[in-house]
């Protein structure tokens, strides 16, 4: 004789089936008990005991006075939809498309499809992002580039969602320290402190820094400026660093004065990336100056861009294609494993090229 199933595990599996298909969604009110006696015609003690399960197991909540609620448990199985989103700053940028096709390609092998945003660098356009999906709640991941994070962000609770939704979040190139997320980028500190150790091993003592401020990076590289400097015994001159944000990264002629009078005691400058580097070079040339024989510079990136300027840029080249095909592999396995350690930093060695002199018979 067939084995009957008792009738509060068929309630309890119905509920898990809900659940996982998304029927029931974390944060969603459960039926009541007196809704869910009548719809399987079960006495309420039954209803009771079935409910009692699922809050063992965490995936409901009872809060007293107001019902039960679906949890989030980060046990739960999430049931795949095989979509991905993708969410970068700039389309336009020499980082993001090389980075693309490695996190692209990596998705698509893995049977994935994916779907690409970009903010712009503003936290308007991320929200607007964000909220599309949720609301179509349809992606099993996202690689995200963090926009402005090195200012507080007003869009931290739509990734808190996404996390109690057990969508998995995995960051590129910078982050939201206030998310436990995990993050695949260079190591920003210790790259500019290779960066600028190389230019102290060239002789060079009276070394600027030019530093975004809006972008996490931009704090980070500047610790590792300040750490080879202190390593060196040197002091650290506010009158020799300046601060950029987004848009002047952009145009350096924007703000010729500022970069002028900051550097002109300088025999080299530390650049926040290959861009700014570039920029430099065409604002000092058209002022006169000589690069290297007056002003060195050192930057990140070793992009293209840098290999376009003339005197070619010597840099730290950031891993582009790799670093892409490394964030892709990472989130598969968190989708896989919510526990799993998905950070890695890349700290590559410099790439000595003609922007940058020696003094002092160094």
């Amino acid at each position: 004789m067939k084995h009957q199933e008792p009738k509060y595990i068929s309630l309890v599996n119905w509920i898990k089936e809900k659940i996982s298909t998304r029927e029931l969604r974390p944060g969603e009110k459960l039926y009541s008990e007196n809704e869910l006696s009548e719809m399987f015609d079960l006495s309420r003690q039954t209803v009771r005991h079935a409910i009692g399960i699922l809050e063992a197991e965490g995936l409901v909540e009872r809060v007293r006075g107001s019902g039960t609620y679906i949890g989030s448990r980060r046990g739960m199985v999430r049931k795949k939809t095989m979509n991905i989103a993708i969410i970068s700053t700039y389309v336009d940028g020499y980082i993001f498309p090389p980075t693309l096709q490695g996190i692209v390609q990596t998705l698509s092998a893995a049977g994935y499809m994916t779907q690409i945003a970009f903010t712009n660098n503003r936290v308007d356009n991320e929200r607007r992002i964000l909220e599309g999906i949720l609301e179509k709640d349809n992606v099993d991941g996202i690689i995200i580039e963090a926009t402005k994070s090195a200012l507080p962000n007003p869009n931290l609770e739509y990734f808190r969602e996404l996390q109690r939704r057990q969508v998995a979040l995995l960051f590129f190139n910078s982050c939201y320290p206030e998310l436990d997320a995990p993050m695949v980028a260079l190591d920003d500190k210790r790259v500019a402190e290779t960066a600028v150790n190389y230019l102290l091993g060239c002789g060079h003592r009276k070394i600027g820094g030019i530093f975004k401020a809006d972008d996490g990076q931009g704090k980070l590289r500047y610790a590792g400026y300040v750490e080879a400097l202190l390593k060196a015994d040197l002091s650290v001159d506010d009158r020799k660093i300046l601060w950029i944000d987004t848009e002047d990264q952009r145009d350096l002629k924007n703000i010729r004065g500022s970069v002028l009078r900051r550097l002109t005691d300088c025999t080299a400058v530390f650049c926040y990336n290959d861009e700014v580097a570039f920029g430099l070079v065409e604002l000092l040339q058209k002022e006169g100056f000589r690069v290297p024989g007056q002003l060195s510079i050192a930057s990140i990136d070793a992009s293209e861009l840098s290999l376009l300027c003339s005197p070619q840029i010597t840099s730290v080249p950031y891993p582009m294609e790799e670093l892409g095909k490394k964030a892709a592999e990472n989130l598969l396995c968190l989708i896989d494993d919510p526990n799993f350690a998905g950070g890695c930093l890349y700290s590559p060695d410099i790439l000595e090229r003609d922007s940058v002199r020696k003094i002092g018979g160094y």
